[in-house]
């Protein structure tokens, strides 16, 4: 008997309509267009602006793109993943409200946090419930309302981050295509460099810290870059040297789309040329948990059943690491 592997076998996505361009925040924050661009690539992010939707409207959208392109029957989902920093609300799973609105009835579901690393570390857990043979499919979504974190005075942020989400299925594969090897690590001693502070158990949401805008997200922009820089760039070259992988047999990389600088550095690290590296940063920001999932909805077209595809992410917790997986179709 083969052993069962974890591949990737449809995917989705959502984001709002409303359009937030450099343009409209050089009218909000001592900013500009080029400025932004020069440092982040990033031309463009996606709002959701409408009162009352929160993560899950965004998860639910992408979830049913996935299932209407699929042409699955939700009910024969067996569970939902929601990868996400920014819940709909303390306590209830955003997941669970995720998999009933989307008809997985018969689904059970959880929420995972690991900030802009939530989703990379979910493909690892959706890849093991596959493999142990427990369950034949696993939804994982990454979805994030940024939008609702995020300070529109403070130009040191709201120039980075976006609303999105992105779905995809996890299905056991015989042929050896899915996930191959994974390389997670995770530092708690940075923390303080990248955190929304005040909501959380160790700081409650008070009257004095709204004023201050405590609820906001905050990072040191500096630790965070030299950080990410070097581990994500870390991280994929070990996936590469241990699985005897070269420039040549690497097909994709879809990193966390962050910060072009960083983006590009880790190519540079594994000697990647442009043309193999993903690349949405400037129409959609940093979505989060969302950007690998909407990376390769954006780029499915151009994949191909066997690419080898790396994927990495570094996001607050520290969180990060490297995934390298076969694409199945």
């Amino acid at each position: 008997m083969n052993k069962i592997s974890a591949a990737i076998t449809a995917v989705g996505a959502y984001v709002p309509e409303y359009v937030l361009t450099n343009q409209i925040l050089e009218t909000m924050v001592d900013t500009n267009d080029e400025w932004i661009t020069s440092r982040t690539g990033i031309k463009e992010r996606r709002i959701l602006k409408d009162d009352g939707k929160g993560t899950s409207y965004l998860a639910i959208k992408a979830a049913q793109d996935l299932i209407n392109k699929k042409g699955i029957d939700p009910r024969n989902i067996e569970l939902v993943i929601v990868a996400t920093a920014t819940p709909d609300m303390k306590a209830a799973s955003t997941a669970s409200f995720t998999a009933s609105e989307i008809g997985a009835v018969n689904a059970f579901s959880f929420d995972m946090d690991a900030a802009c690393s939530s989703f990379l570390f979910g493909m690892s857990v959706a890849a093991s419930y596959i493999e142990s043979g427990r369950y034949k499919n696993v939804l994982l979504i990454g979805a994030d309302k940024m939008s609702s974190i995020i300070n529109y005075k403070d130009r040191a942020t709201c120039i980075i981050f976006g609303d999105g989400a992105g779905a995809v299925l996890f299905e056991g594969s015989n042929e050896g295509l899915g996930l191959q090897d994974e390389y997670l690590r995770s530092d708690g001693t940075g923390r303080e460099f990248l955190q929304a502070t005040y909501g959380g158990s160790s700081h409650k949401l008070t009257a004095e810290a709204l004023a201050d805008g405590g609820q906001y997200a905050f990072q040191e922009g500096r630790t965070v870059f030299k950080n990410a820089v070097f581990n994500m760039a870390d991280a994929a070259e070990r996936i590469l040297k241990r699985n005897n992988l070269t420039k040549e047999t690497v097909d994709w990389l879809a990193a966390h789309q962050a910060n072009k600088r960083i983006i590009d550095a880790t190519a540079n690290r594994i000697e990647l040329e442009p043309e193999k590296v993903m690349m949405n940063i400037e129409k959609y920001g940093n979505t989060t948990s969302a950007t690998l999932p909407l990376l390769i909805n954006d780029y499915e077209s151009q994949l191909k059943k066997g690419d080898n595809v790396i994927f990495a992410a570094f996001g607050g917790g520290f969180n990060w690491g490297a995934i390298y997986l076969k694409w199945a179709y």
